[in-house]
């Protein structure tokens, strides 16, 4: 199942994060993609939000992971800087740690990430626009998007 959204505004993209924070249970995992400034950390915020995540969120660029305390842990990853090569095999213990992973630039870590996830890919149309495409595969995550809506 695919849905896409059209995001005219910032504030628009932290309302489709808390809506999906919201659905979100125990174990679940979503991969980001999308340039830089595409808006993938605010929509980790607006994730937080969903998950009752008072802290502030932003990006793990140079801690690779920040692990954040709410309805359930958020383990906030930013991969950016990984590959096969990098030794951080590590991170696969997070999966199925109780939490929620949402990771960033995800695909540098495909070899790590177990067949289901969530999978968002941002696309910039311009300053303030953005396509938000999201695809769900297994039956936990199409429940899970059936119920986001904007």
């Amino acid at each position: 199942m695919r849905k896409e959204f059209i995001i005219e505004k910032s504030n628009k993209m932290i309302e489709l994060g808390e809506k999906i924070g919201r659905l979100l249970t125990s174990n679940m995992i979503i991969t980001l993609e999308g340039d830089l400034g595409a808006g993938k950390t605010t929509l980790t915020k607006g994730i937080a939000l969903g998950l009752d995540i008072k802290a502030i969120i932003n990006s793990p660029t140079f801690t690779i992971m920040k692990i954040h305390d709410g309805r359930l842990k958020l383990y906030h990853m930013d991969v950016y800087r990984l590959d096969n090569n990098s030794g951080d095999d590590y991170l696969e213990e997070y999966f199925e740690a109780g939490g929620v992973c949402v990771i960033e630039w995800a695909n540098n870590i495909n070899y790590l990430l177990p067949g289901e996830t969530l999978k968002i890919n941002i696309k910039q149309i311009d300053e303030e626009r953005r396509i938000v495409e999201i695809e769900a595969t297994s039956k936990e995550y199409i429940d899970l998007l059936q119920g986001v809506n904007l």
